[in-house]
């Protein structure tokens, strides 16, 4: 089985535009996320940026790199972002966002991906716990490193 759902939770400490435009704007990912390495525009979208095409590769914990491309679906602003991702992996994005007091919000990020690379495909059923960790350990740096990033912008 190489198809996996995953659901990460970030509570942070800012008003919920600066967390949206953060998010948002993923081009600039690899300056406050380790284990990004580059995300590029290759197709532009509307004026809401429905229909953006963007390419990532990322680093991982493991010793591996995936590179995928994400389109934009579907977005509501201060409310969700939804994605298709195909290439390396296959599948869908879901973050939202939600305000849960005076200048806190909180991000869900919801990924129901299958990996398409055949190592990871025939490596799935043994390594299934390890990709989980690894997407864990990713998720853990962004929110560090979105934490970071917000408390110095304060």
């Amino acid at each position: 089985m190489s198809y996996y759902e995953f659901v990460t939770v970030w509570n942070l400490e800012a008003p919920i535009e600066r967390v949206w435009e953060e998010i948002k704007r993923s081009e600039s990912w690899p300056e406050w996320w380790r284990g990004v390495v580059s995300v590029v525009e290759i197709e532009p979208g509307d004026e809401d940026g429905v229909g953006t095409i963007h390419r990532s590769m990322w680093k991982s914990a493991l010793p591996y790199r995936l590179q995928f491309d994400s389109e934009i679906i579907r977005i509501e602003r201060l409310k969700l972002i939804e994605a298709r991702a195909f290439g390396e992996l296959d599948g869908k994005g879901l973050w939202q966002f939600e305000t849960v007091g005076d200048n806190k919000t909180r991000v869900q990020y919801d990924w129901q991906v299958s990996a398409t690379k055949p190592w990871m495909r025939h490596l799935s059923p043994l390594a299934g716990p390890l990709f989980r960790w690894n997407h864990d350990v990713i998720m853990g740096w962004g929110e560090k490193g979105l934490k970071k990033r917000l408390s110095v912008q304060a």
